[in-house]
């Protein structure tokens, strides 16, 4: 299997892709017919869908299936149907700011940051609790720009036109009241009980051994790699943040690390040493992802 999914990917491969994951949504959706559902299985199919297309902005991942079938399975086994609205647009925000910071063109990348402010925002508003991510764009500013001073400006300016326009319509509504959830560091609720997730126990194994073997070969790698690996270990790590202070049992903040945990077991596998270790590694992947689906609906350890 793994020989077939290391395959070049052609022009049809990601709408194919996207066709199984419209119906990985409409089923885990079918009897859900209240209007926030559908609202929030659409959002999460359009950000989970641009997701796709990261993968080459990207181009860590040789344009291989292996990674869209990861990612891919990623979702099915992570999609709970029901997913919270915050989460859904997150993910959708996610995929549109990797899209735009990752451009090749550069005067894009320079002229997107009031954009990515905004957007930034919007997240915030429909879950404070993914504030990493604007740390994240921050020290990707400083890592990559001529003009930092400038771009912070203008990312904070993006920031600011959300914020008037939300405590206008707030003003104007009558909405005096002030949730505390959207104080930094406030409504932690960290994981404390690990039954279902011992199951994804190999996936971190795999990624923690993929990262520490990327450092010890970092040398070697060109420079364009370091440097996109870096760009996605700091895009996981923001990501992870706000899943160890906020998860709790909401399990389905691990969407949020689909697609660099796809991108990392990808080239892990890939540059395993001995086809047998590709092929185990596949499928102990797969078979961690379907026993932690099982075990989410009948609740077996």
């Amino acid at each position: 299997m793994f020989r077939l999914l290391s395959k070049e990917s052609n022009i049809f491969s990601v709408p194919v892709y996207i066709g199984v994951l419209l119906l990985i949504v409409i089923s885990f959706n079918i009897l859900n017919f209240n209007t926030l559902d559908v609202i929030s299985a659409t959002v999460t199919f359009a950000g989970v869908a641009l997701g796709y297309f990261c993968f080459n902005a990207i181009g860590l991942t040789y344009q291989s299936h292996l990674p869209l079938f990861l990612y891919t399975f990623f979702v099915f086994a992570l999609y709970p149907g029901d997913l919270d609205i915050g989460i859904a647009v997150s993910l959708f925000t996610n995929s549109i700011i990797l899209l735009m910071l990752t451009a090749d063109d550069l005067s894009v990348r320079n002229n997107s940051y009031i954009l990515v402010g905004s957007i930034l925002a919007i997240n915030f508003i429909f879950l404070p609790t993914t504030w990493p991510m604007s740390i994240f764009v921050i020290f990707h500013i400083i890592g990559t720009s001529g003009q930092i001073g400038l771009h912070i400006f203008r990312l904070f300016f993006g920031f600011l036109l959300i914020a008037i326009g939300y405590f206008s319509v707030a003003y104007f509504l009558n909405l005096n009241g002030w949730n505390p959830a959207y104080f930094p560091f406030t409504g932690f609720s960290p994981t404390r009980n690990f039954d279902h997730l011992l199951w994804l126990s190999p996936v971190a194994v795999f990624i923690i051994h993929s990262v520490a073997d990327h450092f010890r070969h970092f040398n070697k790698k060109s420079p364009t790699s370091r440097f996109k690996y870096t760009f996605l270990l700091v895009f996981s790590v923001a990501q992870f943040i706000t899943i160890f202070m906020y998860m709790g049992k909401t399990y389905e903040y691990l969407l949020l690390l689909a697609l660099p945990a796809s991108i990392i077991l990808s080239r892990m596998l890939r540059f395993s040493k001995k086809y047998w270790m590709q092929e185990a590694g596949l499928w102990t992947v797969i078979f961690s992802l379907l026993l932690f689906k099982l075990s989410s609906y009948f609740n077996f350890f």
